[in-house]
């Protein structure tokens, strides 16, 4: 599937607040899902040991060998809200992708492992050569249970480590569960989100009793209901799951909490711990990403004025070398942020043109790094990149701030903005926080698609909520563009970003892969030839042409390249493609449909 990038501190964070607490021994819920966990992962234990037996044993038959793979998926599924949010870094080699993972700080490949490895040595069909592989993946699923059953016996639990992991386990649920993501090919979403939703809801009733007024027993049991009757995957309602009972939920959730005055441990994080839903106006927190965030000083009125200083200079070609190209000049505001070319030009070139396609910058703070690459960690660090590219501005930051200083408006602006004492100069680092905060206020989750999960019915029409549920089903887009944000930050946490492979042509004729080698530019990991960061779906009908070199004009195409298989499934060779090279089989109606719905996610 995808190459993700791990960021370990803030995964770290997590796991970290349970040792550095003092817990009253008094408070019995906890103690008892601490108890409730070490017996479901000694439950899950048994269900890989007797799949081991029967792999082992070469008696088995195929259904037999699969049916034992389901029970053992689903007894994840019971424990998977507390080992994700508990023990992630375990997790990942337990139920993670089938792909390497590259780890963001020390560059260090991890080989895939895991029930998403074992999947495809059963599914569709058993491979019996691969029956050694399979009982290895096996045999070391048995570490994952001993760490775990280790952190929940060892380490206290805490309420609000209770309220904020389960919350999170249904936003996973929304966003990835019914998507398929993690069972693309038994495609088991319902009954395995059942099973995740059915221990969530064991855990808060445990708290729900002792105030007895809210409805998440009878809310839980609808929306496990409802699964359970609607197990087709291609013809399941995803928008009415989610408005009539994953948004109910969580709700219903982070009001218990508050009913209860448990006291939140807070910490920086993209995706807001007092968010209703997913989809609230306030849900993400743009400047998750921002250097500054902590800064004491910070106020709503630096940062406004960080904000307008930003813009002044965002569309001001003093930052280029040449005085002739200003960052507005290729994100242009009316364009949604693009330029509507293939590719720019290099700067004072009338037909050399530069490397990639011009992205846009609407909701660019909602992702964890930078550039089609990911070679960039922040927007600061983008727009220094940018200035000093010799193709897009051939500038250097530090020229730049000199110039700034000599104008005298520019002078006044950054002394207003940036109080210094005795000032004698402008900062390159404030040209770029500047810009950095002006790029981080263009965050626009206000679509009609966002009117519609809010509970607006009619903002979005009969076509476009069935394109909605092919995006997240048949089609498969939702399994790389994730819901919400539809990028590639990965939910509920989205502090990992990924890139992808999918053997983009160099020419609409389609006759060859593009030569462009992207993240293996940066990190010289064969993985990483040709993957690229996966892009933002939502304004996309507004910032055509698409892919990282242009070579789409139409949605339709796009759709046309991903209904084909991508590069593999057109007959290019891509050893390794993350995209599945299979055909989608979209009819001409239903890709109208995905169309429709990809309009609907337009910022207004």
């Amino acid at each position: 599937m995808k190459k993700f990038l791990f960021i370990p501190l803030l995964i770290a964070l997590i796991a970290g607040y349970s040792l550095y607490s003092c817990k009253p021994a008094h408070h019995a819920p906890e103690t008892m899902i601490a108890q409730t966990l070490v017996a479901q992962v000694d439950s899950m234990a048994v269900c890989k040991n007797k799949l081991l037996a029967a792999t082992e044993s070469g008696k088995a038959d195929e259904k037999q060998l699969q049916q034992l793979f389901l029970q053992l998926r689903l007894s994840y599924k019971k424990v998977e809200w507390a080992t994700e949010y508990f023990d992630p870094a375990t997790s990942r080699f337990f139920n993670g992708p089938p792909v390497q993972e590259i780890e963001l700080s020390s560059g260090q490949v991890f080989e895939p492992a895991g029930l998403q490895v074992m999947e495809g040595y059963l599914f569709p069909k058993y491979d019996v050569s691969q029956r050694n592989k399979l009982i290895d993946q096996i045999k070391l699923l048995q570490q994952g249970c001993d760490k775990y059953k280790s952190r929940f016996t060892n380490i206290a639990i805490f309420d609000w480590q209770v309220f904020d992991a389960t919350k999170l386990e249904v936003f996973r649920i929304l966003s990835l569960g019914i998507s398929g993501f993690d069972n693309p090919l038994t495609l088991k979403s319902s009954q395995e989100s059942a099973a995740s939703l059915e221990s969530v809801n064991t855990a808060l009733t445990l708290y729900e009793d002792s105030v007895g007024t809210e409805n998440l027993p009878v809310e839980f049991a609808g929306a496990v209901n409802y699964l359970k009757a609607h197990t087709d995957f291609n013809s399941f309602d995803r928008a009415a799951f989610i408005i009539g009972y994953g948004n109910v939920i969580t709700t219903s959730i982070t009001s218990l909490e508050k009913k209860l005055n448990i006291h939140e441990m807070t910490y920086n994080r993209l995706l807001n711990m007092d968010a209703k839903t997913m989809f609230d106006k306030d849900a993400f927190h743009p400047a998750a990403y921002d250097p500054t965030a902590f800064d004491p000083g910070q106020t709503p009125v630096t940062v406004a004025k960080r904000i307008a200083l930003g813009k002044v200079l965002f569309a001001d070609p003093i930052l280029s070398g040449p005085h002739i190209r200003s960052c507005q000049s290729c994100h242009q505001p009316e364009k949604a942020l693009t330029d509507g070319l293939v590719k720019n030009t290099v700067i004072g070139s009338n037909n050399k043109l530069i490397r990639r396609n011009t992205p846009t910058l609407i909701n660019a703070a909602l992702q964890a790094a930078q550039f089609d690459d990911l070679r960039a960690t922040t927007l600061e660090d983008q727009s220094l990149a940018v200035v000093q590219n010799k193709e897009e501005m051939h500038g250097s930051m530090k020229v730049a701030a000199q110039r700034l200083w000599e104008n005298k408006d520019y002078r006044q602006l950054f002394a207003e903005t940036f109080p210094v004492k005795n000032r004698t100069n402008i900062d390159t680092l404030e040209v770029m926080d500047a810009i950095g905060a002006y790029v981080r206020s263009l965050v626009a989750l206000n679509s009609r698609f966002d009117e519609y999960m809010r509970g607006n019915k009619t903002a979005m029409n009969a076509q476009e909520i069935h394109g909605f549920n092919l995006f997240m089903g048949k089609a498969k887009c939702g399994t790389c563009h994730y819901m919400p944000l539809f990028n590639g930050s990965f939910p509920p946490r989205f502090i990992l970003i990924e890139s992808e492979v999918i053997g983009v042509p160099k020419t609409i004729d389609e006759t060859a892969i593009d030569t462009d080698m992207g993240r293996y530019n940066v990190l010289k990991t064969p993985a990483f030839k040709h993957a690229f960061k996966i892009s933002t779906v939502r304004n996309a009908a507004l910032t055509a042409p698409y892919m990282h070199n242009g070579v789409f004009t139409t949605l339709e195409q796009v759709m046309d390249f991903y209904n084909k298989g991508g590069g593999a499934g057109l007959g290019y060779k891509v050893d390794n493609q993350t995209l599945d090279a299979g055909k989608l089989k979209l009819t001409k109606q239903e890709t109208a449909d995905v169309i429709a719905f990809i309009k609907s996610l337009n910022s207004k």
